[in-house]
């Protein structure tokens, strides 16, 4: 899974936006492929995730907590 890194978020702080806490970061990740997980054809909007994010949507992706609603 490549990470993403980019020297400036758009308000000019250093690092990158995860795009589900908001948090500027120094990098972030997308996972696009994982056994029948497949995001490279199936047309949706690219979003990337800091590693603490990340790590609770893989959870929750295979099934090992709940998402929350």
């Amino acid at each position: 899974m490549p990470d993403r890194e980019a020297p400036q978020a758009d308000s000019g702080e250093e690092g990158v936006r995860c795009d589900f806490c908001n948090q500027v970061v120094p990098s972030v990740r997308r996972v696009a492929l994982d056994r029948d997980y497949e995001r490279l054809r199936t047309p949706h909007r690219e979003q990337f995730a800091c590693p603490s994010c990340s790590e609770k949507k893989e959870k929750e992706r295979l099934g090992l907590e709940h998402r929350a609603r």
